[in-house]
């Protein structure tokens, strides 16, 4: 059964960006203990940016934490040294990290169902440069559009909340459109 690893949330903040001051709440810290989840996703967790995320149909960013091996080879791979090798979860800007729920796997319309709340499947993750700065190599976001490693967002179907270490249920929807075709759609334009 898929299991929730990690919550974390994180408040909106100020850091340096190519020489710029850029708020972004991208750098999620773990949350121990149940999460409230509204209809505007987790207490204590903001979006610095509203026309990107966050709302109603992006109230809660889930990734799948399989991929965090492949994360942690592409940093090595672009010759980062001094930052955390750990890569903790939290670090590619998710509030969910899961197990047994990857893009392939996931359809936009299924339901993700814990002991005390639901929430729908609703599109991708489109990275941004912010990514590629929290990821510490300027081709992060390319690396994610070729890889299709992108997490996928959730609106909030019934309110309650979520604790690390539950289990959950995939209750499928209505199956016309997978997180990975959505994606690869959404990302073509990287891809060329």
């Amino acid at each position: 059964m898929p299991t929730l690893l990690s919550v974390q949330t994180a408040r909106a903040r100020r850091v340096q960006i190519d020489g710029r001051s850029v708020l972004t709440a991208i750098h999620k810290q773990p949350v121990a203990g149940p999460v409230a989840v509204s209809a505007m996703g987790l207490t204590g967790d903001e979006q610095a940016d509203l026309s990107v995320h966050g709302g109603l149909a992006k109230a809660v960013y889930a990734y799948p934490a399989e991929h965090y091996p492949f994360w942690l080879a592409a940093r090595a791979k672009a010759g980062l040294t001094g930052i955390d090798d750990a890569l903790p979860f939290g670090s590619l800007g998710e509030n969910l990290t899961l197990q047994g729920a990857l893009e392939t796997q996931v359809w936009v319309g299924d339901v993700l169902k814990f002991a005390n709340c639901s929430l729908r499947v609703t599109e991708p993750r489109q990275p941004c440069y912010k990514f590629n700065a929290a990821m510490g190599f300027s081709r992060a976001s390319k690396t994610m559009a070729v890889k299709g490693c992108c997490g996928f967002y959730l609106g909030v179907d019934q309110a309650g909340s979520l604790s690390a270490g539950e289990s959950f249920e995939l209750l499928p929807g209505p199956r016309r459109l997978s997180i990975s075709e959505s994606f690869k759609a959404k990302m073509i334009k990287h891809l060329r």
